[in-house]
């Protein structure tokens, strides 16, 4: 039996390589309240997607282990697949959000883009991983070896929220006169009386606190603001229709402090509920920004 696994180790590690990977790709992969990628065509497409990293990831081993070093070059015509689907991705979510009454924002589109992309190449990693324990050792190894990887991809795959940057309160929304205020930091102008009764009876007001001047400069990132409405949005609700542009959700910065304050018309009128909504909002990578690692903010800086 021994003798018999260690003459079909390439297969097994192959096997066991690609049902790993097929795993990763399938933990990662979760339809949520964003409703994308869409039941069932859009997870199909991402599961094949994953199939054909999983099957790269494992055949890469033996590959190498023949020596057959020009078979690795496959893994660029990979990439090459993976940036493809990233620019799918982008341009499918970038029609989309032209027809969304709180759109997500480039910003956001583009983190989401760049997931999908990333996601790939960690059920590459998984796939190889397993495939390589297989085939140096047995397929005891292997496994243990997947469950490994797939720990590490799951660490991976989540990224910081709202919540690693800034303490989010409640705030009363005010309209003095014309003017609507979010605690103390001013909005906007509303004219029509209607749409400040709208505003009177619905509306919710939240401040964030960003925790340090590298938070301070991600929270006043105008990507940022929008995904927060727009996840917002998506959650409770928005009590407007198109052709209202005074009802828009909007995010506005108090410049001397960093403190960003959101203006929400949620159909579900539940402030506890959208503070711990906020909360959980993604932080974009795209979004963050570190000025206290450049060179002159640090002592003895040129």
């Amino acid at each position: 039996m021994t003798e018999h696994l260690y003459e079909h180790r390439y297969t097994a590690g192959i096997l066991v390589g690609v049902v790993f990977g097929v795993l990763a790709r399938l933990t990662m992969l979760r339809t949520d309240y964003r409703q994308y990628p869409t039941y069932p065509h859009g997870r199909i497409i991402h599961i094949s997607l994953g199939v054909i990293a999983a099957a790269l990831g494992a055949v890469a081993v033996p590959s190498l282990f023949d020596r057959n070093y020009t078979a690795i070059t496959f893994l660029t015509v990979a990439a090459q697949q993976f940036r493809d689907v990233r620019n799918m991705e982008r341009n499918t979510l970038t029609k989309m959000d032209e027809m969304e009454l709180v759109p997500r924002g480039g910003t956001y589109i583009e983190g989401i883009a760049m997931v999908f992309e990333g996601r790939n190449y960690l059920v590459i990693f998984t796939a190889f991983v397993a495939s390589l324990f297989t085939i140096l050792f047995n397929a005891y190894w292997g496994v243990l070896a997947g469950v490994a990887a797939l720990l590490v991809a799951q660490w991976f795959k989540t990224g910081k929220s709202v919540a690693h940057a800034a303490d989010v309160e409640i705030a009363d929304v005010v309209l003095d006169g014309p003017d609507l205020f979010v605690g103390d930091i001013y909005i906007m102008n509303v004219g029509l009386t209607a749409d400040r009764d709208v505003i009177r009876d619905r509306a919710i007001g939240l401040i964030l606190k960003p925790k340090n001047r590298n938070c301070r400069v991600t929270l006043a990132n105008l990507g940022q603001r929008q995904a927060m409405l727009h996840d917002l949005s998506t959650i409770l609700g928005v009590f407007r229709d198109s052709g209202e542009p005074a009802l828009v959700p909007l995010g506005k910065l108090d410049i001397r402090d960093g403190r960003l304050a959101l203006f929400v018309l949620p159909q579900e009128k539940d402030a506890e509920k959208a503070r711990q909504v906020l909360l959980r909002v993604p932080l974009l990578e795209s979004a963050v920004r570190m000025p206290s690692e450049a060179g002159v903010q640090k002592k003895g800086g040129a």
